[in-house]
C-alpha cells in the first residue's frame, strides 16, 4: 500500500451495529434478539459446542427469558453447501424469523449461508463473490466461542462447494451480524490445540490486513493492536485456558484483527489455505499458521517497513540493524510463536494429525484454485502460479 491514498477511491469500514465483549456478555442474547425484531431464532451451531455444554448454557438463557427457538447443530468444521441447505430447511420448517450463530467460524459461516438463502432465495452458490445479495438479512446475533476467526463481526462467509471441492468466498456487507458477542466464559473449555489454531488465525488476519494493498489508517490501527495483544496473550491462553485475563485479551485481539481484515481484506495465505480446507477438509487456522511465514517471506520486498513494525509488535528488537534484517525478524517471530503454541511443522504433519494425506501431486490443482480466490487480490506482491506452487511445496 502506498502511504498516499488514491483520491479517486472511497474507503469503507464495516462492523456490526453493536458489539458486546466481557464476562457474562452472552446473557444479553434474548434482549438483543428482541431489540432487532426477532421473536423465534434458529440457533446454528455444531456437535462440539453441544458436547462441551455451551449450547445448554445458551438454551438455559433463552428459556429463562421465555424465548422460543429452534436448533440446527450439524455444522461441520469446514461448512458445506449441504449444511446450508439442511439449516435453511430447519429455519423454514420451524417458522423462524431470526438467527443466532454459536461457535467459531464454521457455525457463523453456516448461519450466514442460511441468511443469504432465506432472505434472497436461490442457492448459496449464487452469492459467491462480492455483494451479490439484494435483500437484507433476518435479525442476526453472532455469539463467538473461539478467539480467532472474527466471523462474529465480519462480512465474510466461507462455504465449501462439495461438488467442486472448493471453498466459496462470499463477501457481502449484508451478512455482517447486527450484534456480535464475545464472552470469554464461553472460551474457557477450548483445548490448547484449538486455542493455538484460532489464535494463529487471528494473527494471520492482522498481518495480511496490515500489508494489504487497500489498508487504511483505521485498519492499520486495528491490525497493530491485534498483533501486540496476540503476542502478549496467546501463549498464556494456550498454557492455561482458565487464565481469564488472557482469554479476554484474545477476545479483543481477534476482534481487532477482524476489524482490520473485514475492511482491508486479506492475501495469499488465505487464498491458499482455503484450498487445503476445501480439498482435504483440513482445519483453517492451522493451515493459515503453517502458510503464514512462507507467504510473508515472499512478500517481504513489497513492505519492508511494515514487516519491520510487525517484528517489533511481536517483541523483536530491531534497533541498529538494516531494514531487510528487521523485516526478516518478523518471519522469525511468527515461526517462534507458531512453534511455542504447538502448530505442526508442515502440511504433511498436519494432514497426519487429522488422518488426511497431503500430496505433492495435488499442488497444481490447488494452485489454480488459489489463483482464483478473491482473497489474493489484495496481496502486496503479485503471485505467479510458480510462486504459489513453490510455497505449497516448501510448506509440505
Amino acid at each position: 500500500m502506498s502511504e498516499v491514498f488514491d483520491n479517486s477511491k472511497i474507503y469503507s469500514f464495516f462492523i456490526p451495529r453493536t458489539t458486546l465483549v466481557g464476562i457474562g456478555a452472552s446473557r444479553e442474547i434474548p434482549r438483543r434478539i428482541k431489540d432487532i425484531g426477532g421473536t423465534k431464532p434458529l440457533l446454528v451451531t455444531d456437535k462440539g459446542i453441544v458436547a462441551v455444554g455451551i449450547l445448554k448454557q445458551i438454551e438455559d438463557i433463552l428459556k429463562e427469558a421465555g424465548m422460543d427457538y429452534a436448533v440446527y447443530d450439524e455444522t461441520v468444521p469446514n461448512p458445506t453447501d449441504k449444511n446450508v441447505d439442511a439449516a435453511v430447511k430447519a429455519y423454514r420448517d420451524n417458522n423462524c424469523d431470526s438467527l443466532i450463530t454459536l461457535g467459531g467460524g464454521s457455525s457463523h459461516d453456516c448461519g450466514k449461508g442460511v441468511g443469504f438463502v432465506v432472505s434472497n432465495g436461490g442457492r448459496i452458490h449464487d452469492y459467491e463473490g462480492v455483494d451479490k445479495s439484494t435483500h437484507r438479512f433476518p435479525p442476526y446475533v453472532a455469539v463467538n466461542t473461539t478467539a480467532g476467526t472474527a466471523s462474529e463481526m465480519t462480512r465474510f462467509c466461507i462455504i465449501t462447494d462439495t461438488s467442486r471441492k472448493v471453498k466459496m468466498a462470499i463477501v457481502d456487507w449484508r451478512c455482517t451480524p447486527n450484534v456480535a458477542i464475545d464472552d470469554p466464559v464461553l472460551m474457557k473449555g477450548m483445548p490448547p490445540s484449538l486455542t493455538a489454531a484460532t489464535g494463529m488465525d487471528a494473527l494471520t488476519h492482522a498481518v495480511e490486513a496490515y500489508v494489504s494493498t487497500i489498508a487504511t489508517p483505521m485498519t492499520d490501527a486495528c491490525a497493530e493492536k491485534a498483533i501486540e495483544l496476540i503476542n502478549r496473550y496467546l501463549r498464556r491462553a494456550v498454557a492455561n485456558g482458565n487464565d481469564m485475563e488472557a482469554r479476554e485479551g484474545m477476545c479483543y485481539a481477534q476482534y481487532l484483527a477482524g476489524m482490520a481484515f473485514n475492511n482491508a481484506s486479506l492475501g495469499h495465505v488465505h487464498a491458499m489455505a482455503h484450498q487445503l480446507g476445501g480439498f482435504y477438509d483440513l482445519p483453517h487456522g492451522e493451515c493459515n499458521a503453517i502458510l503464514l511465514p512462507y507467504v510473508c517471506e515472499h512478500n517481504l520486498i513489497a513492505h519492508r517497513r511494515r514487516f519491520s513494525k510487525i517484528a517489533r509488535l511481536l517483541g523483536e528488537r530491531t534497533e541498529g540493524i538494516s531494514a531487510a534484517e528487521a523485516a526478516a525478524k518478523a518471519i522469525y517471530a511468527i515461526r517462534l510463536l507458531s512453534n511455542d503454541v504447538g502448530i505442526p511443522k508442515g502440511l504433511i504433519a498436519l494432514g497426519k494429525r487429522y488422518g488426511k494425506e497431503v500430496r505433492e501431486e495435488d499442488i497444481p490443482v490447488m494452485t489454480g484454485n488459489a489463483q482464483k480466490d478473491a482473497c489474493g487480490l489484495t496481496n502486496p506482491r503479485i503471485m505467479r502460479d510458480a510462486d504459489v506452487a513453490a510455497i505449497y511445496k516448501a510448506a509440505l
